[in-house]
């Protein structure tokens, strides 16, 4: 599996990453109090595959014995972090913030991408956590240059987060991507002085992703055994793109349907 993608394989991402972007736009535009996740799931499988791509989480194993991912979407709602399935019996209410989280595969390549909205009207404490979370995205993805170090992208996320007291996601980190789901190298969303020096070459494609919570950053498994949710059980909220590094700056290969 090459880390570096050749300039056909960026293309074919860039494609493939406009078709996720309509998918996850599409599941977007449909959030709204009484609509249920198992309808944005359908939503967004339907697109992707009117589009030639096919969902790359679904039927997704992180190791063979592993049960399959049972969704095209993650659908993340509250004290979710991330993982939350879509094929769930629940209603999204007035008020509830909800991450979707998708990925797919085109032409033999792998995008993935994730935003987190406002169900309904939700309070100015949620629309804050969103907003910094985004913020701190596009942080990371500005410091992703050919030359920088992998610890540049955790500096610029954490020093957009940490002014704010949120909680920072420890557990989880961003990854590479495009010839798998996950990739090497991961990309964390803090900075540790013990973590691999990792240098940033042209060709290669990460997808960056922070995952902050209102409260503490710690977390566990829901009782389905899929779900990551928060110890303290405070909002959480998701954003993700991936990108390609490139000469001249970041590529962004999958937009966000903001």
């Amino acid at each position: 599996m090459a880390l570096i993608k050749t300039k056909q394989e960026i293309d074919t991402l860039r494609l493939g990453g406009v078709i996720l972007s309509q998918a996850l736009g599409v599941a977007k535009d449909a959030v709204r109090p009484g609509v249920s996740i198992r309808e944005l799931d359908q939503i967004a499988e339907q697109s992707l595959i009117r589009s030639g791509a096919k969902p790359s989480f679904k039927g997704y194993r992180s190791h063979r014995d592993d049960p399959a991912f049972p969704s095209t979407l993650c659908v993340s709602i509250n004290n979710e972090v991330v993982h939350g399935t879509a094929n769930r019996d629940i209603i999204l209410n007035d008020g509830d913030i909800v991450g979707l989280d998708i990925g797919c595969w085109y032409q033999g390549l792998c995008t993935d991408m994730a935003i987190t909205v406002p169900v309904g009207v939700v309070s100015e404490e949620a629309k804050e956590l969103m907003r910094v979370t985004h913020e701190s995205l596009l942080k990371g993805v500005e410091a992703a240059k050919v030359g920088a170090y992998v610890s540049d992208i955790s500096q610029a996320i954490e020093g957009h987060i940490k002014p704010h007291g949120y909680g920072i996601v420890r557990d989880l980190v961003g990854h590479g991507v495009g010839h798998a789901v996950h990739e090497s190298p991961q990309i964390p969303n803090f900075y540790h002085k013990r973590a691999p020096k990792v240098m940033l070459d042209a060709g290669m494609c990460i997808a960056i992703e922070p995952m902050v919570n209102m409260g503490d950053w710690q977390v566990n498994t829901a009782k389905d055994g899929w779900a990551i949710i928060t110890k303290d059980k405070s909002l959480s909220a998701h954003f993700e793109m991936t990108i390609a590094i490139v000469d001249g700056g970041p590529m962004i290969i999958t937009p966000l349907p903001l």
